[in-house]
């Protein structure tokens, strides 16, 4: 398992990173199944070239969500690409209806702004041209 953990750190597609707490203040709250399955997942993410939409589906615009099921229990977090090698996750749900909570998804957008804008901020104080995202 080690030699397989190795190989997979070695070809990593992707970074994952955190957007402030809002991610790891929902993936402490988890169970430690659901913990380990979300890990599981993101090692996907940043493994695979091309991710099947089991694991990430993209909702719009720049907007994805990280799809985690364990059992009946559904949980989904909300993510995006800056640039693109980097996955940056926001917050996280477990989705008890069919569709997208609408409070979700609004809040998500805001931090995705947020993100950009801070970003932004932080170029231009270092005064760097901003790239594309």
């Amino acid at each position: 398992m080690k030699l397989l953990r190795y190989l997979c750190a070695m070809n990593k597609q992707r970074t994952v990173l955190t957007y402030r707490n809002y991610f790891t203040d929902f993936y402490a709250a988890q169970s430690e199944k659901v913990q380990d399955k979300i890990a599981k997942t993101i090692e996907i993410i940043e493994t695979i070239d091309r991710i099947p939409d089991r694991y990430l589906k993209h909702l719009q615009n720049e907007l994805f969500e990280m799809r985690i099921q364990l059992g009946s229990n559904i949980f989904r977090v909300f993510c995006f690409f800056d640039g693109g090698k980097l996955v940056v996750l926001l917050s996280g749900f477990q989705k008890k209806t069919q569709k997208t909570p609408k409070e979700e998804l609004e809040r998500t957008l805001r931090l995705m702004k947020e993100y950009f804008k801070e970003k932004e901020a932080e170029n231009e104080r270092k005064n760097i041209r901003p790239g594309k995202r």
